[in-house]
């Protein structure tokens, strides 16, 4: 019975509903008022069900015509995302952008660059993963991810193509409330040892080697950069932490900076990341180009 259905009939009633007659879908369509009518009865005897009432002088959808009504919009949509995702591919457009981001990442630069993605390839699925350390890099080479951005040097990895995108400077602070934030003049590094430090952890094997500033006897460990600001702030350990997150906590005296004997802060550089074998396809080259632009004209590059 619905192999005779055609997408130009479901288009047809849909035009039909949203002006309220047949001579005003045939003006939006361009066509004739009497094809509008052909194409409508044409779906009535398709379906066996008659969709519009014709007692008064403008056919009315009838309840059955406004329940086929939603299943004509959600069938003629899928079909344009069908149509839309088929030129995707053809133009070398990847049919999903899957991407792993460190959290170190600036937020407000990614969803600048992901909101202009949007503009640009409106019908592009993406997906997104926030990790730390080398979780980012698991879930590129798991094939979950096409791109990941995180510090290249924590693993070590040759096999993967990546290049620079920007460097976070990580310094240490602590709340105000904090014994460590009432001491004057450099920090004892015996005084620091003594301690707790908020650390940043993942699950994965890739970065269980990483003991770079690990300075305090007593470690709490978080595989969420947020859920460690919180416990920062509330005076539970002092930690390295990206500037630029916590730059207004800086200015508005929630947190200080500490100057310890031996300094524990240092520079995160972080890349974006391919394996060789599945390079980022038009869209994935559009996002890594437009995120050195925002991250230059941030000064962050």
């Amino acid at each position: 019975m619905l192999d005779s259905l055609t997408l130009d009939q479901l288009r047809i009633l849909i035009a039909v509903a949203e002006t309220g007659s047949f001579s005003a879908a045939a003006r939006r369509l361009g066509r004739v008022q009497s094809a509008i009518s052909q194409s409508v009865q044409g779906l009535e005897a398709t379906l066996e069900l008659q969709l519009f009432d014709r007692a008064g002088k403008t056919p009315q959808l009838n309840e059955a015509g406004r329940m086929i009504l939603n299943d004509a919009r959600d069938l003629v949509r899928g079909a344009e995302l069908l149509r839309a995702r088929a030129e995707t591919i053809v133009n070398a457009v990847e049919p999903e952008l899957s991407l792993a981001v460190d959290s170190l990442f600036p937020s407000r630069i990614l969803t600048a660059s992901l909101k202009a993605l949007n503009a640009v390839f409106p019908h592009l699925p993406v997906l997104i993963f926030t990790e730390g350390l080398g979780a980012a890099e698991q879930r590129l080479r798991d094939g979950v991810v096409r791109l990941a951005i995180y510090s290249q040097l924590i693993t070590g990895a040759s096999d993967l193509r990546g290049e620079r995108l920007t460097e976070i400077p990580m310094v240490p602070v602590v709340a105000a409330a904090h014994p460590l934030a009432s001491l004057r003049g450099p920090i004892p590094h015996a005084t620091l040892v003594e301690e707790t430090q908020l650390i940043l952890t993942d699950r994965s094997s890739l970065s269980q080697s990483l003991r770079g500033n690990l300075i305090s006897r007593r470690q709490w460990r978080f595989a969420d950069l947020h859920t460690r600001l919180d416990y920062l702030l509330a005076s539970l350990g002092w930690c390295n932490m990206p500037l630029h997150l916590i730059e207004p906590y800086l200015e508005s005296g929630q947190l200080v900076r500490l100057r310890p004997e031996q300094d524990t802060s240092f520079i995160a550089q972080l890349h974006i990341v391919h394996d060789p074998t599945r390079p980022p396809g038009q869209a994935g080259r559009w996002l890594i180009v437009d995120l050195k632009q925002r991250l230059k004209a941030a000064g962050l590059s």
